[in-house]
């Protein structure tokens, strides 16, 4: 069986821009994948609201990556795979992150799984994910978090496919694939996780039959 961690943010965790809600297992593109995927395959979930690649909030703490990742590299291991989407929530007012500086966070987190003591017998695969645009248009309540953020958005896979061309770690933009949803311009609508969770398999079938 092989083990794939997918390691994100909400749009991982499934959160619904309809209600805030999350998504059940077979509409999160997580649970598109391993349906698709079958019994050779182990699909495991590690997405979390608010989650960025190094940085914490300081209302919300635990949200960085980097922290949670270390530790999820020993709990989960064996892994074969291992796929990192994050860097939305660094584009916060409050973080004041260059596109640059995110890109480096994500591809520390590239190198923590090509480092780890704990994988070192078995080196994973790594597929690194640039994130969604941000939407034309932001609900309120997401305004003042993400004020001008899109344009820096725009810039996602340009950066992050620049910072890992050297360490042998696939790229995908997952802006090519998915739309954020009309309703708050940040999470990704049911049918969209249908489409990304569809686009994943012949590519990890691919890369690790």
């Amino acid at each position: 069986m092989k083990n794939i961690l997918c390691f994100g943010d909400s749009n991982t965790w499934g959160y619904s821009p309809q209600d805030g809600n999350r998504f059940p297992p077979d509409i999160r593109w997580t649970g598109v994948l391993q349906k698709s995927l079958g019994a050779d395959y182990r699909i495991i979930e590690e997405g979390l609201n608010g989650r960025t690649t190094f940085i914490n909030e300081d209302e919300r703490p635990l949200r960085s990556g980097s922290d949670a990742l270390a530790i999820l590299l020993e709990s989960h291991r064996p892994l074969d795979f291992v796929i990192i989407m994050l860097g939305t929530n660094d584009l916060k007012v409050e973080f004041n992150l260059s596109v640059e500086e995110i890109a480096q966070g994500a591809k520390t987190l590239c190198d923590m799984v090509l480092n780890s003591e704990y994988l070192a017998d078995n080196i994973p695969q790594i597929l690194l994910v640039s994130p969604t645009h941000i939407g034309s248009t932001i609900m309120p309540d997401q305004e003042e978090f993400f004020n001008q953020a899109r344009e820096k958005s725009l810039q996602f896979a340009e950066h992050y496919e620049k910072a890992v061309a050297e360490i042998g770690v696939h790229f995908l933009d997952a802006a090519n694939i998915v739309k954020p949803s009309k309703v708050d311009g940040v999470h990704w609508d049911a049918d969209q996780h249908k489409a990304f969770g569809k686009e994943l398999v012949d590519l990890i079938r691919q890369l690790i039959p």
